[in-house]
């Protein structure tokens, strides 16, 4: 089995960082950090993306975006594997 290894993230710097999901969904493959969420001790605890395509919102714990199996940073070309 694979060792999963995690995107490398600074969550302050999330705003306006390029993603491509690993696992598209209605052709949106591609993504913008468009907002971030803080909790009350102004921590960052999730991220607003927007679909390039279709200017579709969902809002995600920053920490997804670790996961090397769902998300790659960048615009990368995706091909099925």
């Amino acid at each position: 089995m694979a060792k999963q290894v995690s995107n490398r993230i600074n969550p302050k710097k999330l705003i306006l960082s390029k993603w491509t999901s690993l696992s598209p969904k209605q052709h949106e493959k591609h993504f913008l950090v468009i907002r971030t969420g803080t909790n009350e001790n102004g921590t960052i605890v999730s991220c607003t993306l927007e679909a390039v395509l279709t200017r579709a919102e969902f809002t995600i714990p920053w920490q997804e975006l670790k996961d090397t199996f769902r998300w790659r940073p960048g615009w990368d070309s995706v091909e099925k594997q």
